[in-house]
């Protein structure tokens, strides 16, 4: 009886740790299928600005690389590299995190949810980049919608796609990311 007990101590020693970290864990969007990820500028809309998003190898990983000149002549002003997610993320899920350089200027992060119906609906952040790798966590409370229209908050079950996005003024643009994921 006694080595029963000593083999449930263990045994829940083991999955405590596990339990508790799992918390913190990411859902990562693959960068090494290409596949996933489109690419689109508001030429869609008329618009003039001109990218692209790029997969390359850098210290031996994929990488997405959203690189292009913004343009905000004839009612644009964007680019965007978007994945569609397979999967809904779970209720707990509390953010995104990213791990980005570039040219150091501000970017964002687009998230389109079950709700988002129209092509200029979305909840929007902002991060800032520099020339040095570095993590950006944001938290879903950071992001606010796009218009009137849309709720404040939305549930992380209803998350349907994420996009890096170059957005809003005349710019070059270059950001790289070796990951994509929520928390």
């Amino acid at each position: 009886m006694r080595n029963l007990h000593r083999v449930l101590a263990l045994a829940i020693v083991m999955i405590l740790p596990a339990a508790s970290h799992a918390q913190d864990t990411t859902r990562p969007i693959p960068l090494n299928e290409p596949s996933k990820w489109r690419y689109f500028s508001d030429q869609v809309m008329g618009g003039v600005s001109e990218g692209s998003a790029s997969f390359v190898e850098s210290g031996g990983e994929t990488v997405l690389r959203l690189s292009g000149k913004v343009s905000t002549e004839n009612r644009g002003g964007f680019i965007q590299a978007r994945a569609n997610l397979e999967m809904p993320l779970p209720a707990q899920a509390q953010g995104v995190v990213l791990e980005l350089r570039g040219n150091s200027q501000s970017y964002f992060v687009h998230l389109r949810t079950g709700w988002t119906l129209l092509p200029w609906q979305y909840y929007q952040a902002s991060f800032e980049v520099t020339e040095v790798w570095q993590e950006i966590r944001i938290p879903f409370d950071d992001f606010k919608p796009s218009g009137p229209l849309l709720s404040r908050s939305f549930d992380a079950g209803s998350v349907r796609s994420i996009a890096l996005v170059a957005f809003g003024r005349d710019h070059t643009a270059d950001l790289t990311a070796r990951a994509v994921g929520f928390y």
